[in-house]
């Protein structure tokens, strides 16, 4: 059964959002997600520094 995360910390830097969630084996991840449409950026970490790093030199193909 695919874990249905919940995110927490959730912080808005430009159009990037970088929240923190528990995985499905129970460890802690951080995600950086592009809001802007047609963007698709999405990645995890292990750091909630990396996470915010790629959060503030993400720049958008769609500008």
């Amino acid at each position: 059964m695919p874990a249905n995360p919940r995110f927490r910390r959730v912080v808005r830097i430009g159009p990037v959002q970088v929240a923190t969630y528990y995985d499905a084996r129970g460890r802690e991840k951080h995600a950086a997600a592009c809001t802007a449409p047609r963007c698709g950026f999405s990645t995890d970490y292990d750091s909630r520094a990396a996470a915010g790093l790629a959060a503030r030199t993400h720049r958008c193909a769609t500008r």
